[in-house]
């Protein structure tokens, strides 16, 4: 599939090649970790002002994981109680933290008129599969339920990510369904990676390696999972399990120049067809991890925008 990078988005592009910024794949998880953080908060726009913002630790069995909850000045309340979002942040299970996603939940979070919850879950290659999946399931239930003592109505409960955070949100919406809840209102999958097989055409194509390579996705991948027969099992590679009634309503967000832009439609189209509700959004002419970039890219702050529209007919 042909793609052109829409004009910011190649000037932004150009700055990060010619700023000669070592691959991931050739650096070390942890200054890869490093690199990550720096790039997010160069590129994050002003964020919006928030009626409160801290940090707790959800307590799981022999750990605790630590979580960052973001109230809006301006909250959608019924009994003294909003909907509330549980954010998984991207950075392929390997990079990535609460301060990496720290302005794209504060969004979110004035957006939706909702409480945003972020999740710092356990990350590769100290900590492999399961291990972010254990931490994502913990969390919603946990969220679900003390929801009251957060002042959140757990009827009206989301999950959601970006990239590897997407692909944790399907995974606990999928666990929520077989495990009988929690109840969740609604899944946001922002160009989620949902099958490890990386058998699509968008994982073959050069337009596709901007910023995620195609040899990134792979040490991703080597360092996340124990072997590659995990790439088999639904709770790393959503796209297997054996069906998708039953699921609460998705928004999935695909960009153009991105190898998982055509395994995250494919599943948006697999979701419809199981009858769950399906909103779904490309940008053709962005890549991969553009939705944090909003300082540089106006389509990161449109789509926001229209996430929290959709967040909103949730109730």
């Amino acid at each position: 599939m042909p793609v052109t990078l829409d004009p910011d988005a190649a000037t932004v592009y150009k700055l990060y090649q010619d700023a000669g910024r070592p691959p991931y794949e050739t650096v070390t998880p942890q200054q890869a970790r490093e690199l990550y953080l720096k790039g997010c908060l160069a590129a994050s726009p002003p964020p919006p002002d928030l009626a409160s913002i801290s940090d707790f630790a959800i307590r799981a069995p022999h750990r605790t994981i630590p979580a960052r909850l973001y109230m809006p000045k301006q909250r959608r309340d019924k009994a003294g109680l909003a909907p509330a979002l549980v954010f998984f942040h991207g950075g392929g299970w390997v990079i990535g933290n609460l301060d990496t996603h720290d302005v794209a939940c504060r969004k979110l979070a004035h957006a939706g008129e909702m409480t945003v919850i972020a999740v710092d879950y356990r990350l590769a290659p100290e900590h492999k599969f399961p291990a972010a999946v254990e931490d994502a399931v913990t969390a919603t239930q946990w969220v679900a339920s003390n929801a009251a003592g957060l002042g959140i109505d757990p009827s009206r409960l989301v999950i959601g990510g970006d990239s590897a955070g997407g692909n944790l949100a399907a995974v606990v919406a999928l666990s929520a369904r077989e495990a009988d809840g929690p109840a969740l209102a609604g899944q946001l999958l922002v160009y989620p990676a949902t099958d490890f097989a990386m058998r699509h055409a968008s994982h073959r194509e050069l337009e596709t390696s901007v910023l995620l390579t195609h040899s990134v996705i792979r040490w991703f991948r080597d360092h996340y999972l124990n072997d590659l027969a995990d790439g088999d099992d639904w709770r790393a590679s959503p796209a297997r399990a054996k069906h998708f009634a039953g699921l609460p309503p998705a928004y999935v967000l695909t960009a153009g120049a991105d190898p998982l832009r055509d395994e995250g439609a494919e599943y948006a189209e697999r979701l419809q067809d199981a009858g769950v509700a399906v909103t779904y959004r490309h940008f053709p002419g962005q890549f991969h991890g553009f939705f944090t970039m909003g300082k540089f890219l106006e389509q990161s702050n449109v789509a926001i925008g229209e996430i929290g529209a959709w967040l909103k007919t949730l109730g």
